[in-house]
Formats: structure tokens, C-alpha cells, sequence
């Protein structure tokens, strides 16, 4: 009867344990995260944001129904995110998932695409392999965020991948998932969409060349062009960075007072100057080209901010290709390295350019950090170890393609050629009198508000290519001729989130989760040994338990 008190009573302690344990459960949320990158845990920031969050939120994800594979994955991981996003929130989480088209007829379906196209929900066809060939499916991997009477569209499936490889493309879009839903949140939330402006007027990138810049980030931001000559006041007040690229022309005194009023006020600033006057389709009309130094009237304001563009170019064994014409009957173009075409290496110790692909540039110069007290100076970009700079005028020349960069001569150091100024500036029209043209008046400090810019030698970094046979725009960051990503998008996102968000979510882009994949070489060779493994292995295992629990029990009852 004692035995059996005691069987009782740990079998209601148990039962007991574990109604307490699910109790508990119903007020404290917890879980162990088992993954190296701690891919299933949120980040401080989103749980901050979920916690203040005092409206009601629904998140209706249009990602359902029967999908691809790939696309499953991307549902299931936006649930487990959204899971935790309800568990951490101290307000309503609604989350709905729903497939907008199903069991809709033809005519049905193209009107609740057109009527979920005005609200910012983008349909994606696929071409899926069947039986009989492939099919086209329509899917929306998108979500709409509603809080309090607003709206904010969220792009899930993030296209960085022009080749079409839905499978990296998918990876990368559950990297970005916590970072998507997060800004949306807090977007819809407080209602600020900060304005970014590209600076018009000298000589900058058209928008067709900026045109995939722009285009990404109006996802999250209000983006159009600024032209410093008829911008007034209270404009450059509702502008929370300006991004100048490649500027051609000298800029006034007027536009630079501007620019300068727009720093002393907290605004940021990315510079993207090409201080050489080098172009590639120049090069291919002529046998050679003398490039010069161009006359941006810049140089003393970003002294004074703390950098200086030097007047060289930077040649760099670590390049990128160039396509040449080698002529003959079918016009036969070959690819050829160009030590001018240098792909930077984002400088790992920062968090602004981590986990970045190299960044792919055109003629680029050094950039210096100068002593300014109150200001801390970081580099994000640099060369490889084997570059060579040249000063200029230089001539230039495409029959350098067939010359090998010698080892020697180009042994070196990184070169930096991206850095990040923080502090507070010196105003660069301190003691001096207003320039003509400025009409209405300025309220310039001398010393600015805690700010923040970057200085890029390089102001194509930004600049998409284009098709020569419809002036179609194509992925930021993408070579047409080779076929190859660079970073040039995501370094581009990572800056307007640093720069233009002051809530620092910038970290939660840099959140890896990593695929590993089976070697494929490795399966082929070792795929019968393994088959045993797997068949023949839990039999082994269940006949082996068998005899030892038959001997076990025979010598135990033998006693």
C-alpha cells in the first residue's frame, strides 16, 4: 500500500506540473532557439515596437493557397514570424491568410487583381513545371498591414536575384521578413514616411539611370528629384536625406548655402561624386581619352565636413568585367577585365555594409578623412590589397585591357573609397555673408545637430544599366553582360534605412539565415550506402534492442 501512495502521488505531482506548466504558459511567453543564427528569435527592436504598440493591427497575407515548393517555404517562415509578432504584441495581432483569386472565374479574377493592384498588393506569375509542360500561376507574395485606419502594402518576395533563381531569391526574402513586417508596423503605426531627394540640375544621373534606385525605395519611403536651384525653405524642411549623384556641373554658391542650411538642420546627406571625368562609352568612339578633373566647386564644403575626394583613379586587380567588340563577320563580343571598374569590398567591422556582396563601381577615387574634432569617421568601403592609384589628367586606353596588372605594382593596401561622418558639423558659411540668390531668410547655425552623411568616390554606385534595345531599366546592382549581382542594391536600402530612420532598424536587415544544402557530388556517390543506412539501420537497431531486452529479462528472472 506504501508503493502504491507513492505511484499515486508522483503521478499527481506530475499531472499537477504539468497543468501549472500550461497555466503558466497562457501569461509567459518563451522558447529556446536551437539555431545557430537564431533564425526564430526577434530582435530587441521588434519586440520594443510590438510592446508600445497600443492600436489594433491585422496583417492579411496574400500568400496561400496551392503554391511551388519555394513559395511554401516563404509562407510557412512568414507564420512563424508572425506567431511570435502576436505572442510579443501588447495590443491585438490579427493575422489572416488568404488566396484573393480562389474559386474566382476568369473575369472575376482580373478585376480583383486590378482592384488589389490600386491598393499596392503586385501580383507575380510563374511558370510551373507540370506533366504536360509548364503553367502559369498567379500568386501574390505580399501582405497588407491596417492599423488604425491605414494601410502600408509589404513586399515579401524581394527580388534581388535578376537571373530568376527563385530559390536564393526566396532565401533572401526570409532574411528580409522580420526587417519588411517591423518597418511596416511601425510605419502604419506612427504614419511617417520619411521623403528622400536625389539632387537635380548639375549634371546628375537622369532617372533612367536612377530608375531602380528610386523605385526601391519608394517601397518604404517618398522619393522624387530635387533641384537646389528652386527648392525653397520650407522644402528642404520636409526633406530627411538628400542623395547627390554624380554631379557633372559646378555647383553655386546659393545651392551650396542650400545644402548647407539642410546639414545644420539634421539633415543627411550622401555624397556620390566623381571627381574625374572618365566614361567607358567615351573610351569605345576613340582609340584613347584624356580624363580630367572635373570642377564640382565641393571641395571646400567637404573639407570642412570632415572628407576630401581626391582627384585620382583607382585601378584595382579585383575588378569587374567590361564587354568588347572583337569583331569579324558576327560582331562577336568577349568579356575582359577592367582594373578601372574596381569591386569594393564593404568593410565588415560595420554594421551598415554587413553581409553585403561586393559593390561593383566605375572609375573611382580615394577618399580621406580630415581632423574634425566632434566628429567620428568610419570607413564602410574600400579596394582589395592589389590596387594601384594613378593621379590625373591621365590618358586611358581600352588596348589596357590586354595588359596583366603587374603583382608588384599593384601590391598594396586597401584603399578607402566610402566613409561615414557622425556628429555635428561645422557650418561652412560661418562669418561669411549670404550668397546672391537666396531670397528668403535662413536661420543658419554654426555648428549643426547631431547628423549624419557618407562620402562615396563614386557616382555611378547607384546607377542602373540599361537595355539599348527598349531603354528598360534593370535590377540595381545587376551586370546584363555577365549576368551577376553585385551589392549595389542592398548597400543602397542598408544607407536610406541608416540615414533616413533615426529608430536604427537597419540591424534587422543584416539577420542571415543560412541554407545547407546537401552536396549534390557527394548524394551521387555515397547514395546506396546511405539508402542501407537509413533501411537497414532502425531494423538493426529494433532486432539488436529485442535480444538484449530477451537476455535481459532471462538473466534477471534466472536470479
Amino acid at each position: 500500500m506504501v508503493n502504491n501512495r507513492k505511484k499515486w502521488l508522483k503521478a499527481g505531482s506530475f499531472l499537477l506540473a504539468v497543468v501549472l506548466l500550461n497555466i503558466a504558459a497562457q501569461y509567459v511567453y518563451t522558447r529556446i532557439d536551437f539555431t545557430k543564427e537564431k533564425r526564430f528569435t526577434l530582435s530587441s527592436k521588434s519586440k520594443t515596437i510590438l510592446k508600445d504598440a497600443r492600436k489594433p493591427i491585422t496583417i492579411t497575407v496574400f500568400l496561400d493557397g496551392d503554391l511551388p515548393s519555394a513559395f511554401k517555404r516563404l509562407r510557412n517562415a512568414t507564420k512563424d514570424l508572425l506567431t511570435d509578432y502576436k505572442a510579443y504584441a501588447r495590443t491585438d495581432v490579427k493575422v489572416i491568410f488568404a488566396d484573393p483569386i480562389a474559386g474566382l472565374s476568369a473575369a472575376e479574377q482580373d478585376t480583383a487583381i486590378n482592384n488589389l493592384y490600386q491598393a499596392g498588393i503586385e501580383a507575380t506569375t510563374l511558370n510551373i513545371k507540370n506533366d504536360n509542360g509548364f503553367a502559369q500561376k498567379t500568386i501574390f507574395p505580399m501582405a497588407m498591414i491596417s492599423a488604425d485606419g491605414k494601410n502600408f502594402p509589404v513586399k515579401l518576395l524581394q527580388n534581388l536575384d535578376a537571373t530568376g533563381n527563385y530559390e536564393e531569391n526566396i532565401n533572401n526574402s526570409i532574411q528580409n521578413l522580420e526587417y519588411v513586417f517591423t518597418s511596416g508596423i511601425q510605419k502604419v503605426l506612427t504614419g511617417e514616411h520619411p521623403r528622400i531627394g536625389f539632387t537635380e540640375g548639375n549634371g546628375e544621373l537622369s532617372d533612367l539611370f536612377l530608375n531602380d534606385a528610386i523605385k526601391s525605395l519608394s517601397e518604404s519611403y517618398e522619393v522624387g528629384r530635387v533641384n537646389l536651384n528652386l527648392i525653397d525653405k520650407s522644402g528642404l524642411d520636409k526633406l530627411k536625406l538628400l542623395v547627390v549623384a554624380k554631379p557633372q556641373k559646378e555647383f553655386t554658391e546659393a545651392e551650396k548655402y542650400k545644402l548647407n542650411y539642410f546639414v545644420m538642420n539634421g539633415g543627411r546627406v550622401v555624397w556620390c561624386i566623381d571627381q574625374v571625368g572618365a566614361d567607358l562609352d567615351s573610351l569605345k568612339g576613340s582609340s584613347e581619352q584624356m580624363v580630367f578633373n572635373r570642377k564640382l566647386n565641393l571641395d571646400d564644403m567637404l573639407f570642412i565636413y570632415g572628407a576630401r575626394v581626391n582627384y585620382n583613379l583607382v585601378a584595382d586587380a579585383n575588378c569587374a568585367e567590361i564587354p568588347l567588340a572583337m569583331g569579324g563577320e558576327q560582331g562577336q563580343i568577349q568579356m575582359a577585365p577592367w582594373v578601372y571598374y574596381p569591386l569594393l569590398m564593404p568593410d565588415t567591422a560595420s554594421y551598415l555594409v554587413k553581409n553585403i556582396d561586393n559593390i561593383k563601381s566605375e572609375f573611382v577615387s580615394t577618399v580621406d578623412t580630415i581632423g574634425v574634432k566632434g566628429l567620428s569617421k568610419k570607413v564602410i568601403l574600400h579596394t582589395s590589397a592589389f590596387n594601384k592609384v594613378f593621379s590625373t589628367p591621365k590618358m586611358l586606353s581600352l588596348q589596357m585591357v590586354a595588359e596583366q596588372p603587374n603583382p608588384r605594382e599593384y601590391a598594396s593596401v586597401p584603399q578607402p573609397v566610402g566613409v561615414l561622418l557622425e556628429g555635428n558639423f561645422s557650418s561652412v558659411f560661418l562669418n561669411r555673408a549670404v550668397p546672391a540668390g537666396i531670397e528668403e531668410p535662413y536661420t543658419v547655425s554654426a555648428i549643426s545637430k547631431p547628423t549624419k552623411m557618407i562620402v562615396i568616390g563614386d557616382g555611378d554606385i547607384f546607377k542602373n544599366q540599361v537595355s539599348s534595345r527598349d531603354q528598360s531599366a534593370f535590377p540595381l546592382g545587376f551586370d546584363r553582360y555577365t549576368q551577376r549581382n553585385f551589392g549595389n542594391k542592398a548597400l543602397l536600402l542598408n544607407i536610406a534605412d541608416y540615414l533616413a530612420n533615426d529608430d536604427n532598424l537597419i540591424t534587422l536587415r543584416n539577420k542571415e539565415v543560412k541554407i545547407r544544402l546537401l552536396d549534390k557530388a557527394k548524394v551521387r556517390a555515397e547514395k546506396l550506402q546511405w539508402q542501407l543506412v537509413n533501411v537497414l539501420g532502425p531494423l538493426l537497431l529494433l532486432i539488436s534492442f529485442a535480444i538484449f531486452q530477451h537476455y535481459y529479462r532471462k538473466h534477471k528472472y534466472a536470479r
